[in-house]
C-alpha cells in the first residue's frame, strides 16, 4: 500500500472501492441498469431546465427553485454515477486519494444544497397556499435569489469544513473503501487518527442540514395539509392530497436515508446495508424529482407541448 505525506501525516495514495458486488455477471447487469438510470436522470432534469428557461410562463418563484433543484440533481448524480459505471464496466475499482477527496467534496456540497432547496420549496408552497395575498411579497425576486444563493453557499461551506478536517487525517489502516463511492462515514472507518472531531462535525452538519431542513419541510406541509382540509370540493381535496403525498414520499425517502447515513457511528459490517440506503439519495432521487415535482404538473405539460409544437414547425419543409 502506497502513502503520501500531507501536513506531516501519511495518507493512502489511492483507495479501492469495494463496489456493489464482486460478481462479474452482476456487474455487467448493473452497468446497463445504472446507464439507463443516469440517462433518464440527465434527460429529465435537462429537459426541465430547458423548459423553465424558455417558457416565460414558468418564470415564477416555484419554478426558479425547481430550476435550482434540477441543477443540483444533475450535479449530484454526475459526481457519483460516471465513476460507478467505470468500475462496473472495467472492473477497476481504484481511485486516487485526491480523486476520492474531490468526490466527497462535490457530493456533500450537492447533497447539502439539495436538502436546503427542498425545504425552501416546501416553504414556497406553504406561502402560496396559506398566504396567497402576501405571496408575491414573501417570495419576491430578491428573496428567491437570496434563498438559492444561500443554499448553494451553505452547502459549499459545509462540504469545505468536513473535507478540510478529513485531509488532516492519516489513512493507514486499510485502503479498501467499503462503498461504491467515496463518502465521509466509510472513509472515517479507514483512518488511524482520532476522528472524534470529524464525527462531531458530521453530526452537527446532519442535524443542521438534515433534521432542521426536514423539520422545516414537514412543518410547511403540515400547514398545507391543514389548509387542504378546509377545501370544500372533494375533487380539489383529492388533487391536493395527491400532489402533497407524492412530494412527502420523495422528501421522506431523501431525508430519512441522509439522516440514517450521517448520524451515529456504525460498525464496518453495516456498510452493506448503507450501500442500499446511499443509492436512495445519490441515484434514485435525482431520477424521480423531475417526475414528481414537474412532469406531473399541468403548467409544465403545457410548456412542453408548446416547445414540441415549435420543434415540429421548424422541421416542416419550407415551400
Amino acid at each position: 500500500m502506497k502513502y503520501i505525506e500531507i501536513k506531516n501525516q501519511s495518507a493512502a495514495m489511492e483507495f479501492t472501492l469495494a463496489g456493489l458486488t464482486s460478481s462479474a455477471k452482476l456487474q455487467t447487469l448493473l452497468f446497463g441498469i445504472f446507464t439507463l438510470i443516469y440517462a433518464i436522470a440527465l434527460s429529465g432534469n435537462f429537459l426541465l431546465i430547458f423548459t423553465i428557461c424558455t417558457c416565460r410562463k414558468l418564470h415564477t418563484p416555484m419554478y426558479f427553485l425547481l430550476f435550482n433543484l434540477s441543477l443540483v440533481n444533475v450535479f449530484s448524480i454526475s459526481v457519483i454515477t460516471p465513476k460507478l459505471l467505470q468500475t462496473l464496466w472495467t472492473h477497476r475499482n481504484t481511485i486516487s486519494f485526491y480523486g476520492c477527496i474531490t468526490q466527497v467534496f462535490l457530493f456533500i456540497w450537492a447533497l447539502s444544497t439539495e436538502l436546503f432547496i427542498l425545504s425552501f420549496m416546501a416553504f414556497d408552497r406553504y406561502a402560496a397556499i396559506c398566504h396567497p395575498l402576501q405571496y408575491t411579497v414573501i417570495m419576491r425576486k430578491e428573496m428567491c435569489v437570496g434563498i438559492a444563493s444561500g443554499a448553494w453557499l451553505a452547502g459549499m461551506v459545509n462540504s469545505a469544513v468536513n473535507v478540510g478536517l478529513m485531509v488532516q487525517l492519516s489513512f493507514c489502516n486499510s485502503n479498501i473503501v467499503n462503498h461504491f463511492f467515496c463518502d465521509i462515514p466509510p472513509l472515517l472507518q479507514l483512518s488511524c487518527s482520532d476522528t472524534s472531531l470529524n464525527e462531531m462535525m458530521t453530526f452537527v452538519a446532519d442535524v443542521f442540514f438534515g433534521i432542521f431542513s426536514c423539520g422545516l419541510t414537514l412543518t410547511s406541509y403540515s400547514f398545507i395539509l391543514r389548509a387542504i382540509f378546509r377545501i370544500r370540493s372533494t375533487e380539489g381535496k383529492k388533487k391536493a392530497f395527491s400532489t402533497c403525498s407524492s412530494h412527502l414520499i420523495v422528501i421522506s425517502l431523501l431525508f430519512s436515508s441522509v439522516i440514517y447515513t450521517y448520524t451515529g457511528k456504525r460498525a464496518s459490517s453495516d456498510y452493506s446495508q448503507d450501500k442500499f440506503v446511499s443509492l436512495l439519495y445519490s441515484v434514485v432521487t435525482p431520477v424521480i424529482n423531475p417526475l414528481i415535482y414537474s412532469l406531473r404538473n399541468k403548467e409544465v405539460k403545457e410548456a412542453l407541448k408548446t416547445i414540441t409544437g415549435r420543434v415540429k414547425l421548424l422541421r416542416r419543409p419550407q415551400v
